[in-house]
């Protein structure tokens, strides 16, 4: 595929510890240890989504296995491949294999939302690690480390990944959009796509291709793309739920995701922005239900059913503070 056709995301990736996006620590660290390939421990780098983890994962393959990384390296998405199976089907079998060419120290399995596999898979996957540790070298990727289990972090050296400032998402935003030859309405522009991602620079940067599909870059598009208006529709409901109309919270709520698709994580996502700005009877109540329910589609929960309970909760809120 030619570069021009690839989506910004990819075609701006970076291709060296240098030029990746701030992570200062993360970098000065790495680059320390990748001085002595031979010597490189597993990994495990933990932070939110969309901050760099994933690229720096490529990076290290490419730096330590060069020009015919792919062939030596392993990627799997462990929210996609969650189970022992893989672990021992997939993983185990590559993972044996000591088959090198000359300046190819081992074999790298980058393991992506780690902390998606089951607790077996993982018991499984410590295992494979201690047993091909001297031909085969992981590196874990995941948003909490707390979803690993211990026996795994301990063989790991720990990467903590920091959500990205304005200023640094702002900053690569505006490097991208000088390589496209891209016209934009100034930098509140920038600003504007920050708040509706909050730090995860890959829905940055996507966010922004699609916002400039008409060949400019506006405030308006900005908002048409990010759901600026959903965001209102979601704060709507919350408030009807918190004023105890639960009927007209619940009759708005339906509309919002049958109709126009909206994923119910993003729902509970925008419903947390919203309970800053509302008066509520209990903060703390309110805050836990929104966690009670997150956690029940997480289980995988039928979703509507659970988004229509938590706003009976809500709604009983007024009800006990009247």
């Amino acid at each position: 595929m030619p570069i021009e056709d690839l989506m910004w995301v990819e075609k701006y990736r970076p291709m060296s510890l240098g030029e990746l996006v701030d992570q200062e620590g993360v970098k000065q660290r790495l680059e320390a240890l990748l001085q002595k390939k031979q010597q490189l421990p597993h990994l495990l780098f933990a932070g939110p989504p969309g901050s760099g983890k994933t690229t720096t994962a490529l990076i290290i393959a490419r730096q330590i296995l060069g020009d015919n990384w792919r062939d030596y390296t392993l990627e799997l998405n462990a929210s996609d491949e969650r189970g022992i199976d893989t672990v021992r089907q997939r993983i185990k079998i590559f993972a044996r294999y000591t088959d090198r060419q000359e300046g190819v120290p081992f074999r790298l399995v980058i393991l992506d939302e780690a902390d998606e596999t089951t607790n077996d898979a993982q018991t499984a996957l410590r295992r494979i690690m201690e047993e091909n540790s001297e031909h085969t070298r992981f590196i874990l990727i995941c948003n909490y480390s707390s979803g690993i289990i211990e026996p795994l972090q301990s063989r790991c050296a720990i990467f903590r990944f920091r959500r990205y400032g304005e200023e640094a998402v702002a900053n690569h935003l505006k490097s991208i959009a000088r390589r496209e030859k891209l016209k934009h309405s100034g930098d509140t522009v920038f600003g504007e796509i920050y708040e509706a991602t909050q730090g995860d620079l890959r829905q940055a940067i996507n966010l922004m291709q699609a916002a400039a599909a008409s060949g400019e870059l506006t405030l308006e598009s900005v908002k048409s793309v990010s759901g600026a208006t959903i965001k209102a529709r979601v704060a709507e409901i919350i408030g009807e739920a918190i004023a105890g109309d639960f009927e007209g919270a619940r009759t708005k709520m339906v509309e919002l995701t049958r109709v126009y698709g909206i994923p119910e994580r993003d729902f509970l996502r925008f419903a947390n922005e919203a309970l800053g700005s509302l008066k509520v009877p209990d903060m703390a109540r309110a805050i836990s239900i929104l966690a009670e329910y997150d956690f029940r589609l997480v289980q995988g929960s039928q979703p509507e059913l659970q988004l229509t309970a938590m706003l009976a909760q809500l709604s009983s809120l007024k009800k006990k503070a009247d």
